[in-house]
């Protein structure tokens, strides 16, 4: 029985899976409200583990990239519910969340294509990588600042389905004819579980006290605008 948290984005959402079959998931999408949400979500998950009999053998826990708060509430909430229940945390990658979530999206007769999930960063910026029809990563995981001449190379010869909270700003600049978008896909715990149930059964578990979100670029603090 693993508990995912997932924080990365505007997006909080908790869900519960016993081996590889989807128990319990409750998700907020209206925005970052993680500190006041992610408590309770947690603890209607643990009520439901408990009401049927069940403990909580390990935490999952997307470790990012994506925003630097979201993933310090994710992080330090799973870390507590580890040393609380005593079980190991799993640290699962967000932008391979997201690609579980395309799941029925894209042409699978293609094995030409490519899966490019974005997170929204400031500006023009996108937290992004590339993966191949398996959802084995090429590459590295990088802050892209996106403009005409973005993925270029790549788009001569493949299909880049393109998704994620960073698209809106990628749809008015990359007019490529192989690219494709793929609307409302975001990162919610329901699409962790077999990520999370592959790693708990290899015993791919993080140092509790050592572990840190992979933020992929150091916070930046905005300064208030003084309008007097």
């Amino acid at each position: 029985m693993l508990l995912n948290i997932e924080t990365s984005t505007d997006f909080c959402s908790v869900a519960l899976n016993n081996n590889d079959k989807l128990l319990f998931s409750t998700a907020d999408e209206r925005g970052q409200n993680h500190a006041s949400l992610l408590s309770d979500f947690v603890q209607k998950a643990l009520n439901f583990a408990k009401s049927n009999g069940e403990k909580i053998d390990a935490i999952a826990v997307s470790a990012g990239p994506g925003s630097y708060t979201g993933l310090r509430i994710g992080i330090a909430t799973a870390k507590g519910l580890c040393f609380g229940l005593n079980v190991p945390m799993i640290a699962v990658d967000t932008l391979q969340i997201m690609n579980n979530a395309t799941k029925g999206e894209i042409d699978s007769t293609d094995k030409n294509i490519l899966l490019c999930p974005m997170i929204d960063a400031r500006r023009m910026e996108v937290y992004c990588a590339l993966y191949n029809f398996d959802k084995t990563i090429i590459g590295e995981i990088k802050a892209e600042i996106i403009t005409e001449n973005s993925f270029a190379e790549v788009l001569k010869d493949h299909t880049i389905y393109f998704f994620g909270t960073g698209i809106e700003k990628c749809k008015t600049v990359l007019k490529h004819s192989n690219c494709r978008y793929i609307e409302c896909i975001f990162p919610f715990a329901e699409n962790m579980i077999s990520l999370s149930y592959g790693k708990f059964q290899q015993k791919i578990f993080e140092d509790i006290a050592y572990f840190e979100p992979f933020y992929l670029k150091e916070f930046q603090a905005t300064k208030a605008k003084n309008f007097f």
